[in-house]
């Protein structure tokens, strides 16, 4: 996993914002957690998102859903979210 995305001080922290994720066996889970790891990525709080979706940064599981994001991402011209789900898809 890339650096870049890591908060130095992240280690041991509880995640900090409501990740809105459905129960585990919910179908739309790995969805959610998609969101959930590109939006924390957006913010340097990946780890956080990590220990709170139970995935790692570039879960190929998670890909067509990332697929998804980055349509929405270069359709709304947010630069940022776009950059990182382009990472999130190549790792």
């Amino acid at each position: 996993m890339s650096r870049a995305f890591l908060r130095d001080d992240a280690e041991g922290e509880m995640p900090r914002r409501n990740y809105a994720l459905p129960e585990r066996d919910d179908p739309e889970y790995d969805r959610a957690a998609a969101r959930a790891l590109l939006d924390a990525a957006c913010v340097n709080e990946t780890q956080l998102a990590e220990r709170a979706t139970g995935y790692y940064w570039g879960e190929a599981r998670l890909h067509p859903y990332a697929r998804e994001i980055l349509a929405e991402a270069e359709r709304t011209g947010n630069d940022r979210l776009e950059t990182v789900t382009r990472r999130f898809l190549s790792t």
